[in-house]
């Protein structure tokens, strides 16, 4: 309605714009037969591009289908913005592997420009995001990432949780009461410091964050993305940015207290080692490490590194419930192998392959985060077709989750992807959940450790079943709700002690 108010406003210059946005695309880019062959796509309209035949909440299985149709390097105009997308395993890891220099940067989305303003781990390029990236890397290993120390703090993390679901002697609960416990662990480590689950800070951040999440799903953000110049129509960025500066107050008050404690009470947390580097480079006349990209780097990872993991554990929850005898058979498994009353190790996935099978293929089925979009850094030559420097790039992940030439079921839920015919896992090198090459998710290590010990400790001590008066059949699992990842629908959960 927005977009068609400003349409009859201005109906001379639409008009010479759409004719002047015909002309271009139509001989510039339409057929994919240009001296520069662009790779092929569907012909766009004026000032909507291919807007029209994408599903906006679902636009990873949009591009499956233009997949067929266009083969897996194809192009769509997202409005006025030419974007060539990847599909396939093979594609997609060409790219990010074999040309990992040429799609190694980030577009400049016009959300996250808003709200970094280049800084951060995330939507940074070039050598600040080289050089946080690398600091923040070590920076978790120092902290314990990889390490037991912090194996036994999800353990201790995962007994909170367990009495947090105890608390409802069987009642019916919600989905999020299982995103408490990841979240702490990412607190933990970027605050020095748990949270009490009743914690008004604590309940504070995941109330914003989820705020956040959602309106970065929003289809109105999306046009936002699309048309920023029509900002002043739109409401969801705006609400947006108001929530992640309430973020960046908490975080302030952190970095605050970190510049005036941490020399006294040593590096505990990731806030203090970003401002002991801070410190360290206060000789030098430029230093990448300053106040704005602390906060950005902070807020990246307050987000990013809460939201995945505890959404996960959700979508495996549900689908427990939903596949109760393969809920089942992973408490046998796990009840042969860990002594009773003690907790399964990371150490022993290894001898849990049915278990570890069942996470992995979690993980694949719900295709928790579509794609994150690339950016050319130079004039690229790529299966035949010329991309130039500065094209936005979109690694559909979704596409390399299913495809059909690497699992045998791709939209059924099947831990039998990950078994070979003697009941031994085996991992499958489709399996990109944390996405590839140099980009890869930071966190994958961190994420690996608390989906597996978070898991297997709680089918552990419950059996998840469906609330009374709704069926297994009533578990629907195809529509999710589109945030910023695919989340499950809010939907409530019944967990049976089993001591």
């Amino acid at each position: 309605m927005a977009l068609l108010t400003l349409f009859l406003s201005y109906p001379a210059f639409v008009g010479l714009l759409c004719a002047l946005v015909f002309f271009v695309s139509y001989f510039a880019t339409g057929s994919g037969k240009s001296a520069l062959k662009w790779p092929p796509g569907p012909k766009p309209l004026p000032i909507i591009g291919n807007l029209h035949l994408l599903d906006i909440k679902r636009q990873d299985k949009s591009l499956l289908k233009f997949a067929k149709e266009y083969g897996p390097v194809f192009t769509l105009h997202f409005g006025f913005q030419k974007t060539v997308v990847l599909t396939g395993y093979e594609a997609v890891r060409d790219a990010l592997v074999n040309f990992t220099d040429e799609f190694v940067d980030r577009p400049p989305i016009p959300i996250f420009e808003e709200i970094q303003h280049g800084n951060g781990v995330f939507f940074s390029t070039g050598e600040l995001w080289r050089t946080t990236r690398r600091f923040t890397m070590a920076s978790m290993r120092n902290l314990g990432v990889g390490k037991k120390f912090l194996e036994e703090q999800i353990t201790e993390e995962l007994g909170f949780l367990i009495e947090s679901i105890k608390a409802f002697e069987g009642e019916p609960f919600g989905l999020r009461t299982f995103t408490m416990a990841p979240t702490n662990i990412t607190f933990a480590m970027l605050f020095g410091e748990r949270f009490d689950y009743k914690d008004p800070v604590f309940l504070t951040l995941l109330k914003l964050i989820d705020e956040v999440m959602c309106l970065l799903g929003s289809p109105l953000l999306h046009l936002f993305n699309f048309y920023p110049f029509l900002g002043f129509f739109f409401n969801d960025h705006k609400l947006l940015l108001q929530k992640v500066e309430e973020v960046r107050v908490i975080i302030r008050d952190y970095v605050k207290a970190s510049k005036r404690d941490a020399q006294a009470n040593g590096l505990r947390s990731y806030t203090d080692a970003l401002v002991f580097k801070q410190q360290e480079d206060t000789s030098k006349k430029e230093t990448l490490f300053h106040d704005d990209n602390l906060i950005a780097s902070i807020l990246d990872l307050v987000m990013a590194g809460t939201e995945t993991t505890a959404t996960t554990l959700q979508w495996a929850v549900l689908l427990m419930m939903k596949y109760p005898s393969i809920q089942e058979k992973v408490q046998e498994e796990i009840g042969a192998v860990v002594d009773l009353g003690g907790w399964a190790s990371y150490e022993d996935r290894k001898k849990l392959p049915y278990t570890n099978a069942v996470i992995h293929e979690i993980q694949r089925f719900i295709t928790l985060l579509p794609h994150v979009p690339r950016y050319t850094t130079v004039d690229t030559h790529f299966r035949g077709y010329f991309i130039p420097k500065g094209t936005t790039v979109i690694p559909s992940l979704t596409s390399v989750l299913l495809d059909p030439h690497h699992w045998a079921t791709p939209h059924e839920f099947n831990p039998g992807h990950f078994l070979d015919a003697e009941g031994r896992f085996v991992q499958k090198e489709a399996f990109v959940p944390y996405s590839l090459g140099r980009r890869n998710c930071m966190g994958e290590s961190l994420a690996k450790t608390e989906l597996f010990l978070f898991f297997a400790g709680l089918l552990q001590r419950f059996t998840f079943q469906p609330p009374p008066g709704v069926a297994i059949s009533d578990i629907d699992l195809s529509v999710p709700k589109t945030t910023f990842t695919l989340r499950p629908q809010p939907q409530l959960t019944c967990a049976v002690s089993r001591e």
